[in-house]
């Protein structure tokens, strides 16, 4: 698990996305691999470290086909 020290402005979506490039899911692991997070608020306070788990990316297919 790596850690991470948080900077002004932080949110745990942002670092969720600056990691992993996406949200869902990246953002709710994080939250799982540190309990009490959410209870800091939305802005996290900086000098904050926390644990950045390992979490994979699922690609879904967004195509849709229009005609057959």
């Amino acid at each position: 698990m790596e850690q991470y020290t948080t900077i002004e402005g932080d949110t745990v979506d942002l670092i969720a996305y600056n990691r992993f490039g996406v949200t869902h899911g990246a953002t709710e692991a994080i939250l799982r691999a540190n309990p009490g997070l959410a209870a800091k608020g939305t802005k996290l306070p900086q000098g904050m470290t926390i644990n950045i788990p390992a979490f994979v990316v699922k690609k879904v297919n967004t195509a849709a086909r229009i005609w057959s």
